[in-house]
């Protein structure tokens, strides 16, 4: 038992002396001398430690310092580069009696660090770099003064010293930049490493809480890290991040990142989630990747990345928005070029894959090609057949009163934020297999356009659409405000009736179309671009008819209410048909007119021409209608009497409810010329002989045509 107590008393009386022996013959304000002039050596700046240094025996062997700081070189709005109200250090005892300072750890309370930028450009930490740079030429400095007589050493430099790790904990990092006009803050920084040892895993844990300008946010973390001595290469694992951030129009309650591991030239299992308010959207979004990065650091690589996302708001076409994607991604720091795979994209019933190519430069040069199945862009914006049915039975349920407030709903127009297009260098093309939008509906879907400095073209557009096609140019300037268009297409072979049905709901014309349109303007409000738009259309229709109009019907209804009679049994289809119809329409500024329209069929020949103002919905047209064929064709009885007449209708009013009114005026006149022109025929015949003198021939014709006039 005694000599059990003798081997326990051996080690507790030797560390009693070993602190007895700290206490009495090492003084610890003998290294402020040496920590001064090694701050001066190393930075330049100057070091001032207020108060005394003392030791400290628990928890572990070591001493603190009191208020210390880095002072500032002149010319810069604080006083300190760097403050601390209290450091803490922990040494190796036994290393001190051969003037040996081997320091465990650093604790640092209270450190406040301020990084500044003048006006000029300059920075209080440029005096770091430019004390290291001149510590460089200290050896030939030293090899040229070795003759002569060293100075007396003081007695810090008979000390040497290491150091092992350092701990932070209720630190502030401050960042000025006067030039910017920008400040942020860091502040309840803490930085903590348990147990740090070389080729050994240690765990450190971080946090803070920061603000710029008027944009707050917080940030804490956790890791186990792995360095070789002589810091050739590192490992990490067990990481975890999560931060918030919250400014006048964002939210973001939780942003974390985890990676199981983290080595170089390895894939790294990542995972990641975001929730909040962005921008009025809420958005909540997890997902995850493999990612690797060199030892270079030259190239970053995230394979397999996958994204599940849900999004609601206002802003968007569908609320909730569900977004799913799949893709690999690459970045090649050297070259400052990202690289996107993108193997899906789905947003609800949209659906995206192909590449994208991004180099940063001043304006980021983008390049990309997608494909996509099938996209209904009347079901994104919620613009179905059904929808449609009830807005408009809603708003023909609503009083005069409240269609009267329309006008001033027009003010409210603005033009369209594209400052962004100046900023962009974008060459894409995209092929869509189905497409649909304003419920016209497209196939094979190929288009390539570009965008560069605020210039957006069009240059190709390529579709099948109602047994026909579609080809398309167009280019839109958005340097200045408003914008300007220009666009032309090219329209073959189009079933011309159920392309207006699912347009316009509208069956009156049918046919098989081609269209030229040539059209260019200013604005992209609605109502600006019918005020602006300008260009023509031709069109060429054949083997078609117009419905709602049975121009045979409507002449002999006129024709016989002139004659007083009546139509019996005369129920036929308001239906008029042609082999071809031809026209050019001119726009311009809120009004379509044409002299040209043609359109001819084995009975008709008819001629049209007057205006259209799209702006009030009105119209104002005169079709000339030639009979050459039988009228029976188009299911009636003949009336042979009006054959080779020209008859005019005018067709007026507003596009919903138009008004057609037979000018039979002009048929009587041409139906009495023609009777005169036959009676003088017969005359001619019976007298032509007997009246020889040409003059008193003359005035015979010309006494019957009064007479008939």
């Amino acid at each position: 038992m005694k000599k059990l107590a003798l081997i326990i008393a051996i080690p507790v009386v030797a560390i009693l002396a070993v602190v007895l022996a700290l206490v009495l013959l090492v003084n610890p304000n003998q290294f402020k001398p040496l920590i001064v002039e090694q701050a001066k050596q190393q930075t330049g700046l100057d070091l001032v430690i207020d108060g005394d240094i003392s030791w400290k025996f628990f928890p572990s062997v070591g001493f603190t310092l009191g208020q210390t700081a880095l002072k500032n070189p002149q010319g810069f709005t604080q006083p300190n580069l760097f403050k601390v109200e209290q450091v803490g250090v922990d040494v190796s005892v036994m290393p001190l009696f051969s003037q040996q300072l081997d320091i465990g750890e650093i604790t640092l309370d209270g450190a406040e660090f301020y990084l500044e930028t003048r006006k000029d450009g300059v920075k209080n930490i440029d005096a770091l770099s430019q004390n290291q740079a001149s510590a460089q030429q200290e050896p030939a400095n030293q090899e040229s003064s070795s003759n002569e007589t060293a100075p007396a050493a003081s007695p810090a430099s008979d000390w040497s010293i290491s150091l092992a790790g350092v701990a932070i904990t209720n630190a502030l990092l401050d960042i000025q930049d006067q030039q910017t006009g920008s400040h942020t803050k860091l502040y309840d920084v803490s930085l903590t490493l348990s147990e740090f040892a070389f080729d050994q895993w240690s765990k450190a844990d971080f946090a803070a809480k920061g603000e710029t300008n008027q944009q707050k946010f917080t940030a804490q973390g956790t890791a186990e890290l792995n360095l070789a001595k002589g810091f050739s290469q590192y490992a990490l694992r067990n990481i975890a991040f999560d931060a918030s951030y919250n400014d006048a129009n964002n939210q973001i309650d939780e942003a974390k990142i985890e990676l199981a591991t983290f080595e170089f030239d390895k894939a790294n299992a990542l995972k990641y989630s975001v929730k909040g308010t962005a921008a009025e959207l809420g958005l909540n979004l997890k997902g995850n990747a493999q990612l690797s990065v060199d030892k270079a650091l030259s190239k970053v690589v995230m394979n397999q990345w996958v994204l599940d996302a849900n999004f609601e708001g206002a802003s968007l076409p569908q609320s909730p928005m569900k977004v799913d994607m799949l893709s690999d991604l690459s970045f090649d720091l050297t070259k400052n070029h990202l690289s996107f795979i993108l193997e899906k994209l789905t947003a609800n019933a949209l659906q995206f894959d192909g590449k994208l190519d991004v180099t940063l430069t001043d304006i980021p040069k983008i390049v990309f090609n997608l494909h996509s199945p099938d996209i209904d862009v009347d079901a994104l914006l919620g613009q179905g057949s059904s929808e449609k049915t009830v807005a408009n039975s809603e708003s023909d349920s609503k009083p005069a009163a409240d269609k009267s407030s329309a006008p001033a709903a027009a003010t409210t127009e603005q033009e369209p934020d594209l400052s962004a297009l100046k900023s962009l260098d974008v060459t894409g093309a995209i092929t869509i297999d189905k497409f649909k939008a304003a419920n016209a509906k497209m196939q094979n879907v190929t288009a390539k356009f570009s965008v560069n400095r605020g210039v957006a073209k069009l240059t190709s557009f390529n579709s099948n659409l109602y047994d026909g096609s579609i080809k398309a140019t167009a280019t839109l300037d958005a340097r200045k405000s408003p914008a300007s268009y220009s666009a032309k297409s090219f329209i073959t072979g189009v079933k011309v009736q159920p392309l207006l049905i699912d347009v316009a709901d509208n069956d009156k014309l049918e046919g098989t179309g081609n269209i030229d349109v040539d059209v260019r303007g200013r604005s992209l409000t609605p109502s600006g671009i019918k005020q602006n738009l300008v260009g023509t259309v031709k069109i060429n229709f054949a083997d078609g008819a117009v419905n709602g109009l049975n121009v045979a019907q409507l002449i002999r209804e006129n024709y016989a209410k002139f004659k007083g009679q009546s139509l019996e049994g005369q129920n036929v289809a308001k239906k008029t048909d042609f082999s071809a119809m031809t026209a050019t329409l001119t726009l311009n500024k809120g009004v379509v007119k044409t002299d040209n329209l043609h359109a001819q069929s084995p009975l008709l020949r008819v001629r049209g021409a007057g205006s259209a103002n799209y702006i009030k919905e009105t119209v104002d047209f005169t079709i000339s209608t030639s009979i050459v064929g039988s009228l029976e064709g188009q299911g009636g009885k003949d009336i042979d009497e009006l054959k080779d007449l020209t008859i005019p209708v005018n067709v007026s009013g507003s596009w919903s409810k138009p008004k057609f009114k037979l000018v039979f005026d002009d048929v009587l006149k041409q139906k009495a010329e023609k009777e005169i022109n036959r009676g003088l025929e017969k005359l001619d015949e019976k007298l032509g002989d007997k009246i020889k003198d040409e003059k008193t021939k003359e005035a015979v014709n010309s006494l019957i045509k009064g007479l008939f006039n």
